[in-house]
């Protein structure tokens, strides 16, 4: 039968730029059987090897990253002023988690007695599948590759047909740094049906998906007959953001607009609401009008540039409903005057950047994930009020309160329905801190020594010297 062709468009010209193959059937089962293979090889290597070969493949990882950082910018429009920011970022990442590696997966002793050892040891689970997200996949991947790795798994890779050569060049890199054979796979996919019978292969014992909602139910619902297959699921998010009235607003201004904006607002943990106090909400819209001014919207290869495209029409198409919907309900359209987002280049799926004023929870700006740069600002009246809407979500991700009184900011973090609460900062996951969504935000953790949790078992020691 002929092989599936998955194409990717570009989002900056909206033509094809990068065909590959999809699976065949037989493709399906050597895949999982040489991960198997692969698994049982690596298993047996020792934790410090596993440690040298990691580190060694991070180091070529970093020396790639002027190559890397363009395709990015060709493949989901990332301007390159901020595309190397990224392997940069992953580098350090990665690092910290080889560092706390050995720690996080130490055994753990059972109560002393004569004549006995006890202890539990954490042994890995076997092949793991990893499904990763286009909008920062450097990132994205190194959170369960690691880990996976070093903990003594073997990983099969499947990216987003948008960035297909990430794998491409992840697997090459750590067959450089001397990884054995069939450790790292990766395939290119289209087909929810055979994604579906890889998942559901005896030999895959986990799935690392970062993605929709809906695609995070249709993986666990792909594993809800499988008693030993686990999932970690990253899904969508609404973050809110609440500025209490004691802040420099010029200030606060420029952290929610790039919270908000950056990477055309395509992250899972972009600011998507901001609540105001009502004492400097009128300041506060005007302190972000200024700073929209200054953006810059167009070629992302101009290292001018501020915001790219967002990755498909479709994308522009959902981003444009909701602002539609949001004006159709009362809401004012209050950005400001900027000659480039009136006139991006013609061929792309550019957004203009939006701000919105006099929004309500009745409108899908402020419930529904809107993955792009639009700023819907609502005026609260006490910190109570705020917490509230803030919690008034079906998401909890990551949220930030912003004020002066760090004290009080911490007091009302214990309130807010979140994976992550910032404090005078968003938009940023922690490498030292697990990275962890509640409400329909996710399952599971990742970073952190907490993010080796998913990819072991525990195992039991109990051993008794011979009696005689």
């Amino acid at each position: 039968m002929s092989l599936e062709k998955l194409t990717t468009i570009s989002p900056i010209t909206n033509k094809p730029i990068l065909t590959r193959n999809g699976l065949s059937d037989d493709d399906i089962k050597s895949i999982t059987a040489n991960a198997t293979k692969g698994f049982q090889a690596w298993k047996k290597v020792d934790f410090p090897k596993r440690l040298e070969i990691v580190e060694k493949a991070i180091k070529l990882l970093a020396k790639k990253e002027d190559v890397l950082a363009k395709e990015l910018t060709e493949q989901m429009g990332r301007p390159i002023a901020y595309t190397g920011k990224e392997i940069q970022t992953a580098v350090m990442r990665a690092k910290y988690l080889c560092k706390v590696a050995e720690e996080a997966l130490k055994d753990t002793p059972g109560d002393a007695e004569k004549g006995f050892q006890r202890y539990i040891k954490k042994v890995p689970i076997g092949p793991v599948l990893v499904l990763f997200a286009w909008n920062y996949p450097y990132l994205i991947l190194v959170n369960s590759l690691i880990p996976a790795l070093l903990a003594g798994n073997s990983v099969i890779l499947k990216p987003s047909p948008q960035t297909p050569t990430i794998v491409e060049h992840v697997q090459e890199i750590f067959t450089e740094a001397g990884l054995p054979t069939n450790v790292i796979q990766y395939f290119h996919c289209g087909s929810h049906v055979q994604l579906e019978a890889i998942m559901r292969s005896p030999e895959i014992k986990h799935v690392c998906f970062t993605g929709s909602v809906a695609g995070g139910l249709a993986v666990k619902k792909a594993a809800s007959d499988r008693v030993e297959l686990g999932t970690g699921l990253e899904l969508g998010g609404k973050d809110p953001a609440y500025i209490r009235s004691d802040v420099d607003i010029k200030w606060a201004a420029e952290e929610i607009v790039d919270g908000a904006v950056f990477n055309s607002g395509q992250s899972c943990c972009s600011v998507e609401r901001v609540y105001v106090s009502e004492a400097i909400h009128d300041d506060f819209v005007s302190a972000v009008q200024d700073v929209l001014k200054g953006y810059i919207l167009g070629d992302p290869f101009d290292k001018k540039t501020n915001l790219g495209p967002v990755v498909s029409k479709r994308s522009a198409e959902a981003i444009t409903s909701h602002v539609k919907d949001a004006i159709e309900k009362g809401a004012t359209d209050s950005t400001p005057d900027n000659d480039s987002f009136k006139s991006p280049p013609a061929d792309g799926n550019f957004v203009a950047p939006t701000l919105l004023t006099n929004v309500t929870h009745d409108m899908a700006v402020m419930t529904e994930e809107t993955f792009g740069p639009i700023i819907p600002i609502m005026k609260v009246k006490d910190d109570k009020q705020a917490v509230e809407l803030m919690n008034d979500s079906q998401f909890g991700l990551t949220a930030s309160i912003w004020t002066k009184d760090v004290a009080k900011g911490h007091e009302l973090a214990e309130d807010v329905e979140a994976g992550t609460v910032f404090v005078n900062r968003c938009d940023y996951p922690s490498p030292d801190l697990a990275w962890t969504g509640f409400k329909d935000s996710g399952k599971g953790q990742t970073l952190s020594r907490y993010g080796f949790d998913q990819f072991v078992k525990l195992k039991s020691y109990h051993i008794k010297d011979y009696p005689k």
